[in-house]
């Protein structure tokens, strides 16, 4: 009895490269988001982080990473609208929230961004709609 003929190297290697791809979509998929709340069911919340002058920003930066601010902010469920920095000010963010959800970014501010920047919040509203709807009107 002769010894079995060996498998061609690329043909092996086409059958493990096959298995590999029938394998990967499902675990390659990305969680489907959740779909964003109704704007009458948000409200926004602007936040001043005022930058502390008494550090540096590699410092402030350092506390960040220490306090893994980064990774629990924003907590889930959370929109950033918008995140300018405001030279000699600090950071102002705006986020679109459920109300459920204040309290969470509350937390996240307080356990990851004091100690590197003051903080101040605002309830905010978008003005803009209006603005434009009272401006078309005096035309």
């Amino acid at each position: 009895m002769s010894p079995p003929s060996p498998v061609p190297f690329s043909r092996a290697v086409a059958a493990a490269l096959s298995c590999l791809v029938l394998a990967l979509p499902s675990h390659a998929q990305a969680p489907t988001p959740k779909p964003a709340p109704a704007a009458g069911d948000t409200l926004l919340l602007t936040i001043f982080l005022r930058h502390d002058q008494g550090k540096t920003v590699d410092e402030i930066n350092a506390h960040l990473e220490r306090t893994g601010f980064r990774k629990s902010f924003p907590p889930e469920g959370v929109e950033v609208v918008s995140w300018y920095v405001m030279m000699g000010v600090g950071q102002v963010v705006t986020l679109r929230l459920p109300p459920s959800k204040l309290r969470a970014v509350n937390l996240a501010i307080e356990k990851g961004a004091w100690g590197g920047f003051r903080t101040e919040f605002y309830p905010t509203y978008d003005y803009r709609p209006i603005w434009e709807e009272m401006r078309a009107k005096t035309r």
